[in-house]
């Protein structure tokens, strides 16, 4: 298992004078949200998430249109070319949709799909020149990201586990399965209490008592930050502010998360 050392969170808009990143950095920006923290950034239902920084790089889903996801890449400064592997979470066009685009621009690379996924969606893959890795499993996808592997008995999803010196970050595209159930896999397959979840929670239909169970349990699970976006819903997103405090990260297109080697923590930045 990888350990990055001490390290800092830092929430920002890639458009403010934010300070250099080392080489020892990961990185984990929003791609593509329904939520925005960059103006510059066209937002859209569904989820893209870029981590950097690792053995290798990683695109986290690809959200709903290419074209945004293309056009946000580009106004970040980020090369599709520079993308070794591609997780999707799950089969949902909000977080599948993006990817005609992205591999009609760079189709060198492994996709972590569920085994689950249509035949068809594999073969379409496969036919650009793209490496289909299926996933039941827990997978590794390189020193420090593991798939949990293919969750769920209803929509079929696998979520993104990095590991740092705080604790393993969860990455989920929308937590079908149950974000709970997927914090406790990431402890399970780590061994620790996990430092950060964040993405899409699928708590928009939740009632207000539902929800705030939810966050008591990811509490008590151990889970010091929580960083909702997507499909976790605006009511959701106000609880999770309210019980987490400090411990809640606003976060949306544009916002980039570093783990910096050696530093202490700060957070700079917009997003509620």
């Amino acid at each position: 298992m990888l350990r990055i050392g001490w390290i800092v969170v830092v929430i920002l808009m890639c458009c403010t004078g934010a300070s250099a990143v080392s080489a020892d950095d990961v990185q984990i920006t929003v791609l593509y949200d329904n939520y925005v923290t960059d103006a510059r950034l066209e937002t859209g239902w569904g989820f893209s998430c870029l981590i950097t920084g690792l053995q290798k790089t990683i695109l986290f889903d690809v959200g709903g249109n290419g074209a945004a996801l293309r056009g946000n890449m580009e106004k970040l400064g980020h090369d599709p070319g520079t993308v070794d592997a591609v997780v999707l979470s799950h089969g949902h066009y909000d977080h599948i949709g993006g990817l005609p685009v992205f591999l009609s621009l760079h189709s060198d690379v492994e996709i972590y799909l569920p085994r689950s996924f249509p035949d068809g969606i594999k073969g379409d893959i496969r036919k650009t020149g793209a490496r289909v890795e299926e996933v039941a499993e827990p997978t590794q996808i390189c020193d420090g990201a593991h798939s949990t592997g293919e969750m769920g008995a209803g929509v079929v999803e696998q979520a993104l586990v990095v590991e740092t010196s705080l604790g393993p970050v969860v990455i989920t595209g929308c937590a079908h399965p149950g974000i709970v159930a997927i914090v406790r896999e990431a402890k399970r397959m780590t061994g620790s209490d996990v430092y950060l979840a964040l993405g899409g929670f699928h708590l928009t239909w939740m009632n207000t008592r539902q929800i705030t169970d939810i966050a008591r349990q990811l509490m008590e699970e151990g889970v010091k930050k929580v960083a909702p976006c997507h499909c976790t819903g605006d009511r959701a997103r106000g609880i999770f502010a309210r019980m987490y405090m400090d411990r809640y990260i606003g976060i949306g297109a544009g916002s980039k998360l570093i783990m910096n080697h050696g530093a202490s923590m700060r957070k700079t930045g917009k997003g509620r």
